[in-house]
């Protein structure tokens, strides 16, 4: 199974709220997830990112394809995601 590392939208108009979910990269961004393992607050000034790094590092140990967003989000909390070149 593919998995892959991104972001599912949620929250109202102009007031948008992510969960960073692990989720099985055939199906739509709308079904079920294997595994939540944050949440991104853009709106938020304060405690933006919540992760946990326990479960992030698992999965990436795994072999979870992590979306470009996703990647750029968990290299500012620390924990370093290598670019892959993709063809």
């Amino acid at each position: 199974m593919s998995t892959t590392m991104r972001l599912k939208r949620f929250g109202t108009k102009k007031r948008p709220y992510y969960r960073v979910v692990v989720q099985d990269s055939r199906l739509a961004t709308s079904s079920k997830t294997l595994d939540e393992v944050g949440t991104y607050r853009p709106v938020e000034s304060e405690n933006q990112i919540t992760l946990n790094t326990e479960k992030v590092k698992e999965w990436i140990a795994k072999g979870v394809v992590v979306s470009p967003t996703v990647r750029d989000l968990l290299n500012s909390q620390g924990i370093q995601i290598q670019r892959t070149s993709q063809n």
